[in-house]
């Protein structure tokens, strides 16, 4: 039986891998180590490591990093911090495969402290663009994992281009689309009861994230955001934000704004609410990766503003826009007139987990798969 430890960090990862994770979890063929880092383990991001337990997957091992502040320097002394701990961890949980998703500082600091313990690495989300830092990151952990399970075609097609042996590369799809239809099971009447909102109000789904090359306006276009929404008479469910640089200013925004009149703040969503919320409201704007990924197997129209998901593959339903304040109103009020698109998705069919659990349990994983060189 094979152990795959599976690294995560924040909110976001788990939730795009929670079914896929029960899926290895529930193999015959599989055994699962969860190591939790990052900021699960801070309460002011919700302290996310009770989603982990509650979803009772084996949690081996926990490792600390300091995310109390938000600025690059943090962020970098974040991961050499993990880098640390984690050799120290996959010493003792031994696995036999890192499985490691998307772009962020833990999965970085996951692949480096793997391929130096010689423990073959899988990749998920790879060859994808962004053009902020998550994509050099993103290339980063390409360029150290042993094989790759991609969204698209395209994305496949991209590490071959960079130099990926073709023959470790398989389109699996996205995990964040499996099962996300039957987990949406909050209507929308009783999901803004909940929150004190009428259910014939114009609803927004805020998701900001700061971009690290933009970081010093990060709040101000939050700002802009909320007042464009406010005199458009737009109710707005906002979730706080990671804990990239820039977030702070994004925060204090937001808790300025918080009223329960016109805006709801969370800091965190269970993932079936989350989903219920994406479904049910009138648009979703931000820049959260939910909206280019997720959204378009409801049909929500998202707007996408910024920088922070330059040049990734787009589902019809998403319009992307500048942070420019009569571009912001532009689109708010298209996604408003457009009220739903068509429901189709080019991340998957929602059977990424099926075909994971596969690859994992037969993927040769040979002496010779860590003598790794470019296809080139």
């Amino acid at each position: 039986m094979r152990k795959v430890c599976y690294i995560t960090g924040t909110r976001a990862d788990f939730g795009l891998m929670q079914a896929t994770l029960k899926a290895i979890d529930g193999s015959n063929t599989l055994e699962l180590a969860v190591l939790v880092t990052g900021m699960h383990l801070d309460e002011q991001f919700g302290l996310t490591i009770q989603d982990v337990k509650k979803s009772n997957l084996p949690i081996a091992a926990t490792v600390k990093s300091d995310s109390t502040e938000s600025s690059g320097e943090s962020m970098a002394k974040g991961i050499g911090r993990m880098i640390l701990g984690f050799v120290d961890e996959l010493i003792k949980i031994k696995p036999n495969i890192v499985l490691l998703l998307g772009d962020r500082g833990e999965m970085l600091a996951g692949a480096i402290a793997a391929i130096h313990l010689n423990i073959p690495i899988v990749h998920i989300h790879g060859g994808e663009l962004s053009g902020t830092v998550d994509e050099p990151i993103r290339h980063a952990i390409s360029k150290l994992a042993h094989y790759h399970f991609t969204s698209t075609e395209s994305a496949k097609n991209r590490l071959i281009r960079m130099g990926e042996q073709p023959a470790n590369i398989f389109v699996t799809g996205a995990p964040g689309l499996v099962g996300i239809v039957s987990s949406a099971l909050l209507k929308r009447e009783q999901l803004f009861d909940e929150v004190g909102f009428s259910h014939s109000d114009c609803i927004a789904l805020l998701l900001y994230h700061p971009v690290l090359q933009e970081s010093s306006n990060a709040g101000k276009v939050v700002k802009t955001m909320l007042d464009i929404l406010k005199n458009l008479n737009v109710k707005v469910i906002a979730l706080l934000p990671n804990a990239d640089a820039g977030s702070l200013g994004v925060r204090q925004v937001l808790q300025a704004r918080h009223d329960n009149v016109n805006v709801i703040l969370a800091t965190h969503f269970e993932r079936d609410k989350f989903l219920s919320c994406m479904a049910a409201v009138d648009f979703i704007i931000g820049n959260s990766s939910a909206g280019i990924i997720e959204a378009g197997t409801f049909g929500t129209p998202v707007i996408n503003v910024g920088i922070r998901q330059n040049k990734r593959e787009r589902n019809v339903n998403v319009i992307d826009v500048t942070d420019d304040a009569s571009d912001m109103k532009n689109a708010i009020q298209k996604a408003i007139l457009e009220k739903r698109f068509e429901k189709n998705n080019i991340y998957g069919d929602g059977k990424a987990d099926v075909n994971i659990v596969n690859l994992l349990s037969s993927i040769p994983l040979s002496n010779d798969l860590l003598c790794k060189t470019n296809a080139y």
